[in-house]
């Protein structure tokens, strides 16, 4: 056991050292207190439940790289030649803090909150164990501009619509400027009971290299995180106004999974984003529409704050009896990218390739789940938080609530994506369609987006021949789309 205080750095979803309110706290008090710090992570069932596939793949990553920058910068006095500089434990979270600050002298324990309902009970839980105890504990904000609890109506009630609810943000005072990260960290040397080999984690997606796609993508980590925005500020960010909703461009800040994983908060980002618009006067609109994008995530966030269960129940009651479809084969053929609309098969390759999907055809896809083919929003999220390197139970929930009709601030049910002219609106040339969907390269541009309209001349010359080199629609436009307003008007009425 050592003899020097202990603070705890509770890390969760803020795998970073800069902007990180609660390691600053941890290493103050540790200064203050002649004391070291304890940087830990514990993969508990809270967390563990909201992981997939893609996102244990990017937790794995961003451990490793926030253990390597933690050594980097610690007190060269601590000799820990056979520790990681950040502990991972795996269990219950009150059960492996009890085990700590039982076998060491413990003073304090500092973390950021997180706003889904089974962190808050286990945070409030642990905290008032902790303050039962004697020890020092606090909580930050680090992971939102605006808490929940801080954007309120006239009224005094939480928001349902997003514009009033961004109003009202840009209304109060901005948002803080970013901590640096702390110069060196005096690191706790010890041996501590319990702790896992992070070497040894494996989390990444099992029996085949699933991953490979992800990593040539993304850099999971805070360096990567950092490269990602400037990359975007310099290069992207000028048209981004213009060209956010092309995904045969590449101008979309790609920082959520950063975002997601606490790589970078959105403090540092708002402010970069602001300060480029100063240094660009002419360019203030397209930086505003980025920064209001950082909006739609605090907004999501601020739902998820204030709903029963996002993941599972409809916002909006009366879509409890919606009559939704029993469609294993026709899910399957969506999962897969074979649904027979060239931009929807694209958009689910490039999920399954890289972990990652343009918004615009996040919102196309979803449309097609939902609406013309009537399965579940949840079967959809489900797929998503599995296949998303960015899911989190606030974006993934609210979004797929958002397109399905039944959440807050939703598009009107009758509002549905035509994938053709979504498709020759936003992907004019087919270049995406090309890059995912390779069976379709040769189609002309005019039938890129609804090969069954080309006749067998055009067909046969592109080398494509339908039901077989690629499939059919799984179902008319039309058709579904008729038959999605008529469940929709049979649900009204059985709501009435």
């Amino acid at each position: 056991m050592t003899d020097r205080p202990i603070a705890i750095m509770w890390f969760r979803n803020d795998l970073r050292l800069a902007d990180n309110p609660a390691l600053r706290a941890a290493t103050q008090w540790a200064r203050e207190n002649d004391g070291v710090v304890l940087p830990v992570f514990i993969l508990d069932p809270v967390i563990s439940d909201q992981l997939g596939g893609a996102t244990r793949w990017w937790l794995e990553k961003s451990l490793l790289v926030l253990d390597r920058t933690i050594a980097d910068m610690a007190d060269v006095s601590a000799n820990m030649p056979d520790n990681p500089a950040l502990r991972l434990f795996v269990g219950k979270s009150s059960d492996i803090l009890d085990t700590i600050i039982e076998s060491q002298p413990v003073g304090a324990l500092f973390w950021n909150r997180l706003y889904d309902k089974p962190s808050i009970t286990r945070d409030t839980e642990i905290k008032a164990a902790m303050m039962d105890r004697g020890l020092t504990c606090e909580s930050f904000k680090a992971q939102l501009l605006f808490e929940p609890w801080e954007v309120k109506t006239g009224g005094g009630t939480d928001f349902k619509v997003f514009s009033p609810f961004w109003r009202a943000c840009q209304k109060a005072p901005p948002p803080r400027a970013p901590f640096k990260a702390p110069e060196t960290i005096t690191l706790c040397d010890q041996d501590i009971k319990g702790q896992v080999d992070l070497r040894k984690l494996d989390l990444s997606p099992k029996p085949f290299d699933w991953a490979a796609g992800l990593s040539e993508r993304f850099t999971p980590g805070e360096k990567g995180a950092m490269d990602q925005l400037f990359d975007f500020i310099d290069d992207r960010l000028q048209d981004y106004a213009d060209l956010r909703d092309r995904p045969d461009h590449r101008v979309t800040s790609e920082l959520s999974p950063h975002l997601r994983f606490g790589e970078i908060s959105p403090f540092q980002v708002w402010h970069t984003a602001n300060h480029f618009a100063e240094a660009n006067p002419g360019k203030g609109k397209t930086a505003s529409k980025f920064i209001s994008e950082l909006g739609w995530r605090e907004f999501a966030h601020h739902i998820l704050f204030h709903a029963k269960d996002l993941r599972t129940q409809p916002l909006q009651d009366k879509f409890s009896s919606f009559a939704w479809s029993d469609a294993p084969d026709d899910l399957a053929a969506w999962q897969r990218g074979q649904t027979g609309f060239p931009i929807v098969d694209a958009g689910m390759r490039e999920l399954w390739h890289t972990g990652y999907m343009h918004n615009r055809v996040r919102m196309i896809v979803g449309s097609i789940l939902v609406k013309h083919l009537l399965i579940h929003w949840r079967d959809g999220l489900a797929w998503f938080d599995d296949t998303l390197v960015d899911a989190c139970p606030a974006n993934n929930a609210f979004s797929w609530q958002w397109i399905g009709g039944c959440g807050a601030d939703a598009a009107p049910y009758f509002r549905i994506f035509n994938p053709v002219l979504q498709g020759e609106k936003f992907d004019p040339k087919g270049e995406y369609v090309r890059q995912w969907v390779p069976e379709l390269h040769d189609m002309p541009d005019q039938f890129i987006h609804k090969p069954w309209e080309a006749s067998p001349l055009i067909l046969k010359a592109a080398d494509v021949t339908l039901g077989k080199s690629y499939p059919e629609p799984l179902i008319g436009l039309k058709e579904g789309r008729e038959r999605a307003l008529t469940a929709y008007q049979d649900m009204k009425k059985a709501a009435a």
